[in-house]
């Protein structure tokens, strides 16, 4: 869940006047990690999620090669798309 970039404010104040992180975590009800990533340079500003990452393959592609070549194996699949297997 997403803190209001008040509330990270409010936890970056409390460490830097001399507060631990942990009892941070514990007075603000928030994750340890979230207190580390707040200290950062720039961790306190709410970032925007970038752009969506395509997918590497076209399902519609991948739906036809697999009618025409039911017998084909996954690994000779990634190979003809040019992807890996993981």
């Amino acid at each position: 869940m997403r803190c209001s970039v008040d509330l990270r404010q409010r936890v970056v104040d409390f460490v830097r006047s001399g507060g631990s992180k942990a009892e941070a975590a514990r007075r603000f009800k928030v994750g340890e990690a979230s207190v580390y990533r707040w200290l950062k340079p720039g961790g306190v500003a709410y970032k925007r999620p970038g752009p969506r990452r395509s997918h590497k393959l076209d399902w519609e592609q991948l739906r036809r090669h697999v009618e025409a070549h039911p017998d084909r194996t996954q690994t000779e699949r990634a190979r003809h798309f040019q992807v890996s297997r993981h």
